[in-house]
């Protein structure tokens, strides 16, 4: 690993995914803290469906990463908080499309519903700012 990339870590004790890794390690760097993004638009209404709202949501995050000179490669944790009862496989197919190849740890939490009426998914990420 050298000082400007992150590596991953996947033991082989461990199952092997292609979209998420079980750990990264991270260079010393600046660090962003991406706060929850739901799938609202530019306008912040919240978009139609779960599908919609889950690619809008990493959208979302995308955003606030090129704001801050960084992007997905250099994202070392994802957390997608989805309301109780939505099909996450279809939430991460949809985010995927915006994502793509692009492996990070991930957490995926179910919850009770979002402070925010019609929320369906919410992302936050944690990033390096390469120098």
């Amino acid at each position: 690993m050298t000082a400007k990339t992150t590596a991953h870590l996947d033991p082989e004790e461990l199952h092997s995914n292609p979209a998420f890794t079980q750990g990264v390690i991270a260079p010393a760097a600046r660090t962003l803290y991406v706060g929850g993004q739901l799938g609202t638009d530019s306008t912040g209404n919240v978009l139609d469906g779960f599908e919609a709202q889950a690619a809008q949501a990493m959208r979302n995050v995308l955003s606030v990463l090129a704001a801050a000179g960084t992007g997905p490669e250099h994202v070392v944790k994802l957390t997608i908080y989805l309301v109780d009862g939505v099909d996450a496989q279809a939430g991460y197919a949809a985010s995927r499309s915006v994502w793509g190849d692009h492996r990070t740890a991930v957490t995926v939490v179910s919850t009770a519903g979002h402070a925010r009426p019609g929320a369906l998914v919410e992302i936050d990420a944690v990033a390096i700012i390469p120098e």
